[in-house]
């Protein structure tokens, strides 16, 4: 396994318009749906466009994003999916998680695996490419 630390920025965030999930009504939290598009920078060198939902409650929130990569690792280039998101809330830790979806991998990028963390702006991932 090889341990990979890129930063990212955050280039675009556009909530969905007129998301009927949006607006609880009393049936629970705030629910969503974002286009995010970011650039990664570092070991991983690149952009990607990722689609996130979220709930955002009084006792708590959470995320979950899949986000299709395009760039250059290791000198190889090719693009790959990863799956990552969050939860947490009172009296609860907050729980991370990220990993590249199984086959996902093209180019030179083709048979990446790996597990890791989206946090403050910086994917780490353990990662294997054959």
């Amino acid at each position: 396994m090889t341990h990979l630390e890129s930063a990212f920025t955050i280039d675009v965030w556009e909530p969905a318009d007129g998301d009927p999930l949006a607006e609880p009504e009393g049936r629970g939290p705030a629910t969503g749906r974002t286009l995010l598009r970011k650039t990664y920078s570092g070991p991983l060198q690149g952009t990607a466009v990722a689609e996130l939902l979220t709930t955002q409650g009084e006792g708590g929130a959470a995320y979950l994003a899949q986000e299709r990569v395009v760039g250059d690792l290791e000198g190889r280039a090719g693009s790959f999916v990863l799956q990552h998101g969050a939860s947490g809330g009172d009296g609860q830790e907050m729980r991370q998680w990220a990993f590249v979806v199984a086959g996902s991998g093209t180019g030179g990028l083709e048979g990446l695996r790996g597990t890791g963390v989206v946090a403050h702006e910086l994917l780490t991932l353990d990662y294997e490419l054959p």
